[in-house]
């Protein structure tokens, strides 16, 4: 029997492209989504926060730089109870809806029943709203 060393995924880390788009960053997961701030650190380039999902963390970082790419993460998902109303606040705000709320079935084994939909927020980064049935 072989111990798992991994206990869960800790945090999905954004790299900004300038301050502006760092603040408006921060401003998308705090004021849009009502994340809240777990911590904060530095000022200018050498800032960053984290906000808490309530089941690992965001973390943004001011320093990056335009056009970046690392990497083939395709996108992170957000648990939600309510799909559609995480949908209706990124709408609100501004941000591209990559995929309208609708409900799907996993096909896996047991049968994954959810309610999903995409948005594409603030450094270009696909969120998926995720909502279990």
């Amino acid at each position: 029997l072989i111990m798992s060393l991994i206990k869960g995924i800790h945090h999905a880390a954004l790299k900004c492209a300038d301050l502006k788009k760092f603040e408006e960053t921060v401003h998308f997961y705090r004021d849009v989504l009502g994340l809240p701030v777990l911590r904060r650190w530095g000022n200018g380039e050498k800032e960053g926060i984290m906000f808490d999902t309530g089941d690992g963390l965001i973390e943004i970082f001011a320093s990056g730089s335009a056009g970046r790419t690392t990497g083939s993460v395709n996108h992170f998902a957000l648990a939600t109870d309510d799909t559609d109303a995480c949908i209706a606040a990124v709408r609100k705000a501004g941000y591209t809806i990559a995929v309208e709320p609708k409900d799907i079935t996993i096909a896996s084994q047991p049968p994954l029943p959810a309610r999903i939909a995409f948005a594409v927020g603030p450094c270009g980064e696909e969120i998926e709203f995720f909502q279990e049935k």
